[in-house]
């Protein structure tokens, strides 16, 4: 395989799914083989090259450079074809958006409006909350929680 490719791939992908995936507050996002493969085609990226995309997107080096774990992949047995669909889960501990300080950045560009930027946060926030009412047990179990009935019961 040729390990510029590689890199190609990696970038996209960077730049296609995971920024934008940073940027919303997601914690949870999916790459599917076919759709990235059609922005790698605009670039000059060969055809039909499916397995390194796939094995690109599910390198160590990607996902430790950009703090993810792979959640799943969906498709055929050999997880090599288009129909590949990778899930991902963000850890927090990547590289992708490091701006030198705690917390999210102010703006992602000076051209940002102050209602992306809101609406960015809130989306981050949202994102946050759907996690600890998940990890609670659903939300009758975060509420229950919230109201410290299951330590009154215990």
């Amino acid at each position: 395989m040729n390990h510029g490719l590689s890199d190609q791939v990696r970038t996209v992908a960077l730049d296609r799914y995971v920024k934008p995936a940073l940027r919303a507050g997601h914690m949870h996002f999916s790459v599917a083989v076919r759709d990235l493969m059609q922005h790698l085609q605009a670039d000059g990226f060969p055809e039909r090259n499916w397995p390194q995309i796939c094995t690109a997107i599910q390198t160590g080096k990607f996902l430790r450079e950009n703090g993810l774990e792979i959640e799943g992949v969906d498709g055929p047995p050999k997880k090599q074809s288009s129909t590949v669909v990778v899930r991902y889960r963000i850890t927090g501990n990547n590289n992708a958006q490091s701006s030198g300080t705690e917390g999210p950045p102010l703006a992602e560009s000076d051209s940002e409006s102050p209602q992306d930027w809101a609406l960015r946060l809130t989306e981050r926030l949202r994102g946050l909350m759907r996690d600890e009412i998940a990890a609670r047990g659903g939300t009758e179990g975060y509420i229950r929680w919230v109201r410290g009935l299951d330590e009154e019961e215990a």
